[in-house]
């Protein structure tokens, strides 16, 4: 069964990371990329944000984290994600996160993380390029 219509992003802001600047500026680039974005606001559990990822029928979910908790909260999302079966949904984020953590992330399943630097074209390109690809 193939997918149709516009690319859907989660755009979170899991923990209590009180920052969402950065958030609403990715949420704004992928909504005029021409994306369906839910944006779920702040402080949200894991929990809230798988649960909307596949309420939404949402093909990515993207975290920005700002706090230091990036290496629990992205392997909370890959895990409860496994666990409803939804490992479909790709998972990509940003933030302040140091070079040494990204590895890591990327053997837990983080598909793709941004730091402090990118730009909005390069999130927008690597949505379209890697999310939806085997669909």
């Amino acid at each position: 069964m193939g997918v149709t219509g516009p690319i859907r992003v989660v755009v979170a802001k899991p923990g209590l990371d009180g920052h969402d600047r950065g958030a609403k500026v990715i949420a704004r680039a992928l909504r005029d990329a021409g994306m369906e974005v839910i944006y779920t606001g702040l402080h949200q559990t894991p929990e809230q944000i798988v649960d909307t990822a596949i309420q939404e029928d949402a093909d990515a979910i993207g975290m920005s984290i700002l706090s230091g908790a990036h290496m629990t909260l992205f392997a909370k999302v890959i895990e409860l994600l496994k666990e409803r079966e939804a490992e479909d949904i790709k998972v990509f984020g940003g933030g302040i996160i140091p070079e040494d953590d990204i590895a890591p992330l990327k053997e837990l399943g983080v598909a793709a993380i941004f730091t402090p630097g990118a730009t909005t074209q390069s999130v927008v390109d690597w949505v379209n390029g890697h999310v939806r690809q085997a669909a």
